[in-house]
């Protein structure tokens, strides 16, 4: 069995320390058995490791998770990067196809698909083990997980059962699916509960080629490179509407335990177990509130009941929990970059942008690079930029000339010229960018690793690569 992680969302409802970069997977709010922050992507890692979790695990993702992936999960991990954000449906398709056209996956291994997201406990990956058996034992398209409900909610999909199949030789326990019913109504849940309705957590297994299979009856190419070309044609459109509840026989197996998605400051807050994170000043008289601060400044709150407080370098939040839902609608109108960003390297901190008459535009950052790590081999058409160095210590090459940095020292690199730096010890520097436009894409990097960046100062020629700092 194969097993895929879904890990896309644009991460508006936890806004402002979510944005379209850095999701709400990647937000280290949480905490592990050793008291260290940690975020949803790491828990689920963890927990898949601490169960044995012996199949091969991909995650899908856009580009722009690559370097949060990387310096969350290591650089190890086996990536599958869609060219551009749509829906889970293309996002399964393309991974179907790396699967049987890279992996060479044969069409009767069985595929499982788990949002990276999911807050739940080791025995629901236990359960996850179940579905490959349970698949081929009910001889169906697909076989669900579904969360026994605790309360009428109108927030989740529901997975109606038809009857109960119950197979002693395995201890197998499923129903099969009989239809099912989105974000119901408030009466309308009490009633899916009356029937014995399930949660659906968006957890699935299906054989390869049922999924290659349908791609073909649909006319989307089958072969990853080219369905690749054509992802942009896909429909922007789920899993679940566009395959699962248009299948011939679904199976759910039911999950008796906790689960929860963490996707609104309410119910992120409620598995948090400290109520501040950050230079937070909060008072005793304060109940049922959290708050958390990733700026440098200090944040007070004082009497507060029933309420969140989240403030980075993109702005502040202060909603009743109750609320807290609502900035996902506010925070889609937003589309200035993001203020702070997590990289493989390590992070940067957006300071200051303005545009002047003399000089076009002018960005100003913090940068971080851990001991180790290192910025691509790069130039620059469009703009230059000075670094002034704060902390630590490194290795500085510009235009193939290499010399030792730190604290104190000015760094001017002119348009064109080639540049990069790595961390002997932590290092943090400002860097001033200015120039006409001041993109990400005014990016041509030469090289990635040290290794190779430092072969090929010592070679008249470079290799441009096409990659991600």
């Amino acid at each position: 069995m194969k097993l895929i992680l879904l890990s896309g969302g644009s991460g508006k409802r936890l806004w402002p320390l979510s944005n379209d970069v850095r999701s709400k997977q990647f937000l280290k709010v949480l905490h592990n058995p050793l008291g260290e922050q940690e975020a949803m992507v790491q828990r689920v890692w963890r927990q898949l490791a601490e169960t044995n979790w012996q199949q091969p695990v991909y995650i899908s993702s856009g580009s722009a998770h690559i370097d949060l992936i990387h310096s969350q999960l290591g650089e190890e991990v086996p990536l599958i990067i869609e060219p551009q954000k749509r829906d889970t449906f293309p996002a399964i398709a393309l991974a179907a196809s790396y699967l049987h056209t890279c992996e060479g996956v044969g069409l009767e291994e069985v595929v499982t698909i788990m949002p990276v997201d999911a807050y739940v406990e080791l025995p629901f990956m236990e359960k996850m083990k179940e579905l490959e058996s349970v698949l081929r034992l009910s001889e169906a398209d697909l076989a669900l997980i579904g969360v026994t409900p605790t309360y009428p909610s109108t927030k989740y999909g529901y997975i109606v059962p038809r009857n109960i199949k119950e197979e002693s030789k395995d201890s197998l326990l499923y129903y099969e699916v009989q239809s099912f019913k989105e974000k119901p109504a408030t009466e309308q849940a009490k009633a899916l509960l009356a029937r014995g309705a399930l949660w659906n957590c968006g957890v699935f297994a299906f054989r390869l080629g049922y999924l290659i299979r349908e791609l073909a009856s649909k006319k989307w190419p089958t072969d990853y490179h080219t369905l690749v070309q054509q992802y942009g044609q896909l429909p922007k459109i789920s899993f679940d509407y566009e395959i699962v509840e248009r299948a011939e026989k679904v199976v759910v197996v039911p999950y008796y335990g906790d689960w929860k998605d963490l996707g609104t400051w309410n119910t992120l807050t409620e598995e948090m177990n400290v109520e501040s994170v950050g230079r937070v000043h909060l008072i005793e008289s304060s109940s049922n509130t959290h708050v958390l601060s990733e700026l440098d400044i200090p944040v007070v709150a004082i009497g507060l009941a029933n309420t969140v407080v989240a403030a980075s370098p993109d702005g502040i939040l202060v909603a009743a929990k109750e609320k807290s839902h609502l900035v996902k609608d506010i925070a889609t109108d937003w589309n200035h970059r993001p203020m702070y960003e997590e990289k493989r390297w390590g992070w940067y901190h957006v300071l200051h942008f303005q545009k002047t008459e003399e000089k076009g535009e002018v960005l100003t950052k913090r940068l971080h690079i851990h001991a180790g790590k290192n910025l691509s081999y790069q130039y620059h058409n469009k703009r230059s930029e000075v670094w002034m160095v704060v902390t630590g210590e490194g290795e500085f090459i510009l235009d193939d000339q290499l010399r030792h940095v730190g604290p104190g020292d000015v760094l001017e690199i002119p348009v064109g010229a080639k540049h990069s730096i790595r961390a002997l010890k932590d290092l943090e520097f400002i860097e001033v960018q200015m120039g006409s436009q001041l993109i990400e894409e005014d990016i041509v990097r030469l090289g990635m690793s040290w290794e190779e960046i430092t072969d090929q100062i010592a070679k008249p020629c470079q290799t441009k690569r096409d990659a991600h700092d």
